[in-house]
């Protein structure tokens, strides 16, 4: 398990989130991601919330917050 910190851009406080990979696949998929490929093709042992807390900091809690829950 990795343990990934973002900032989010709603709260402005520092997240974390446990991810299911490595810091050596992380990085890789990561460099991938940076050099355009699309994040879910990058990322795709990532479910959504795990591949938008990634890409922006921000919790699933914070987007239900922000917009309300899946349905």
């Amino acid at each position: 398990m990795f343990v990934l910190e973002r900032r989010s851009p709603i709260s402005r406080t520092i997240n974390a989130m446990e991810l299911p990979i490595d810091a050596d696949t992380f990085a890789s998929c990561e460099s991938a991601w940076k050099a355009g490929m699309y994040i879910q093709d990058a990322f795709p042992m990532l479910n959504a919330n795990q591949r938008e807390f990634v890409k922006t900091g921000i919790t699933p809690a914070e987007w239900e917050k922000m917009f309300g829950p899946d349905e």
